[in-house]
């Protein structure tokens, strides 16, 4: 028996989506701005290995806003990229997975290491809403001046306050405040900066 999770909800799948409400995310109007931004991350990584300043708008056309002095290393796996939003002068180094289908901001001056993973979408626990592929997400904020060590995770709904730091290997699941320095599985403050 298939159950119509939206009965009475006029809305698209993409507007479900952008309310932060539960979607199917295989709806085809999705999939194509998923697609488009594949495309748009590809198009910069080879640009950028032949000329990081050619490589620049196309970041712009790719991302919701990036400050001045903003450096991404390509390789850049996104679901959407129009959800990101970078500060001036952040250093992203290479592998970022971003899966944006939620809000992420990234403060002013930031270092974010290799291989890290910020992770909105969420899932149902329930398994039968989980088996006909609804998801939604929460949004994550990185404060200025945010150091996030090579390989970090950042879970949905999280925020980190300005000046902190996480070590390498840490899966953040809750907020972290400002000016301290987080580690583990779950991050956890252990010095306060």
């Amino acid at each position: 028996m298939t159950v119509d999770h939206f009965a009475g909800d006029p809305r698209t799948n993409l507007e479900r989506m952008l309310a932060g409400d539960l979607y199917i995310a295989d709806d085809p109007e999705i999939a194509e701005r998923q697609r488009r931004a594949m495309r748009l991350a590809e198009t910069y990584r080879t640009t950028f290995l032949g000329d990081p300043v050619a490589a620049r708008p196309l970041l712009d056309e790719l991302l919701g806003s990036a400050g001045e002095g903003v450096e991404v290393r390509p390789p850049l796996y996104v679901d959407y990229g129009t959800n990101i939003s970078i500060g001036a002068r952040t250093f992203v180094n290479y592998n970022l997975t971003a899966l944006d289908v939620a809000a992420i901001v990234i403060g002013e001056d930031c270092q974010i290491g290799p291989n890290v993973q910020l992770l909105t979408p969420t899932h149902p626990l329930e398994p039968e809403p989980r088996r006909d592929k609804l998801e939604a997400a929460l949004p994550i904020t990185l404060g200025n001046n945010v150091w996030l060590g090579g390989g970090v995770i950042v879970c949905p709904g999280v925020s980190i306050g300005d000046n902190s730091v996480i070590g390498a290997g840490s899966v953040v699941t809750k907020d972290i405040p400002a000016d301290v320095v987080a580690v583990g599985s779950p991050a956890r403050p252990v010095r306060d900066l």
